[in-house]
């Protein structure tokens, strides 16, 4: 069929339209110019998701990790074994459109990989973190903030990430600086928050979740107003291959927009999607202190905004959004979180992600009752039960 002038500009007019109203992560058209993408890793809680997303946009993949991790995971993918703080040669004399490397912790692994591929990719895509920063004292920083530090020598005995521990974000920033010293403007790097969705092993986003709906009483920390961050996996993902597209070499805070979530909205969203009977009792952060209740790895998502983190949940993502970051709505990613957490573990499930802390164990067969005991992260039932009878002492 041949269409006039005004029908092609009409229909042209209604496609534009559509895709500016259509989120990002709902629109997986193959791109004009398929890739070859080299992941290392991709197998572990953000890979998967990447690579489901590069195959769809009509990339080809390339894996290179030690095939321990999920490895049945994508038959139809190149598989290359090898070993990041060992074996490389599979990559040897291999060309590669860009390359996405998850497994950043230690600058020296990440530096020979850098210098072994410098001559064969035209984009080194390193997976970094907001933590790059020293603290979250200016509400609203972005990606020019200076960056932690740490001493010399101390950095160069770290030889593995099950040595990093309290040097996690300094260690990054070391990447970062490493990745850019050896392919100077040939680098993008992401900076995600917190990492959250299907498929989390950490808990420190889906216990929340699961908290509120058991309802109940449930204990929260300090204030309603106060601001968190995350970024679902699948925008995350998402965005990384768009950065791939796109030939991006800068620099980019991945999380969702700055100063608008809530910790109050997180529990009103979580009731909601569970439909649940929660009702939600603010606790001050002294209180909680004084009663062995600290931030992030008991009271998930948060942190007092006081002193030097004053900013936190404010950091700027506006250069990402710029670049086609998009965030799906909270309310989304906590139903697909509850979904994922009460299906039947798949074999894929059963193995610790390249995201989750170093030194992470297997994921149990049952998510729901690891995640009420507080295995990982958040409060056990009983804890939570002391600290609620003493707050309620305390008020009379």
């Amino acid at each position: 069929m041949t269409l006039t002038r005004r029908q092609f500009v009409l229909t042209t007019g209604a496609t534009a339209l559509a895709a500016a109203t259509t989120p990002a992560w709902a629109r997986l058209v193959q791109s004009r110019k398929p890739l070859r993408i080299l992941f290392l890793g991709g197998t572990g809680f953000l890979g998967p998701h990447m690579v489901r997303h590069a195959v769809a946009r009509g990339h080809t993949v390339t894996l290179f990790n030690r095939g321990q991790t999920n490895p049945q995971l994508f038959p139809e993918a190149e598989k290359l074994v090898g070993d990041r703080y060992g074996d490389l040669s599979a990559l040897e004399n291999r060309d590669w459109d860009v390359v996405i490397d998850t497994f950043t912790y230690v600058p020296q692994t990440v530096a020979r990989t850098a210098e072994l591929l410098k001559d064969h990719v035209g984009q080194y895509i390193v997976i970094s973190t907001v933590s790059v920063y020293p603290d979250y004292a200016t509400p609203g920083m972005d990606e020019d903030a200076p960056l932690a530090e740490m001493p010399d020598d101390v950095a160069e005995g770290i030889k593995t990430h099950r040595e990093v521990g309290q040097y996690y974000g300094p260690m990054k920033a070391r990447v970062e600086k490493k990745v850019q010293e050896i392919m100077p403007d040939r680098t993008c790097i992401v900076r995600p928050g917190l990492i959250v969705g299907p498929g989390d092993p950490s808990d420190r986003f889906t216990y929340w979740p699961v908290r509120v709906s058991r309802g109940g009483e449930v204990l929260c920390p300090n204030s309603p107003d106060d601001y968190t961050q995350s970024i679902d996996v699948r925008d995350l993902a998402s965005f990384i291959i768009t950065c791939a597209e796109k030939n991006l070499m800068a620099t980019f805070n991945a999380d969702s927009p700055a100063a608008t979530r809530t910790m109050g909205l997180l529990m009103e969203t979580c009731r909601a999607v569970s439909k649940s009977d929660a009702t939600f009792t603010w606790v001050p952060s002294a209180f909680l202190a004084e009663h062995g209740v600290g931030p992030w790895q008991h009271m998930t998502c948060w942190i007092p905004p006081e002193g030097e983190y004053v900013g936190f949940g404010q950091v700027s993502t506006r250069r990402a959004i710029a670049a086609g970051l998009t965030c799906r709505p909270l309310e989304d990613t906590v139903r697909d979180t509850l979904a994922w957490v009460d299906e039947k573990p798949r074999p894929e499930d059963d193995d610790a992600s390249d995201q989750a802390s170093p030194g992470s164990t297997p994921i149990p067969p049952d998510r729901r009752e690891r995640i009420i005991r507080a295995e990982r992260a958040g409060l056990s039932p009983e804890k939570e039960a002391e600290v609620l009878k003493a707050w309620h002492e305390k008020e009379g």
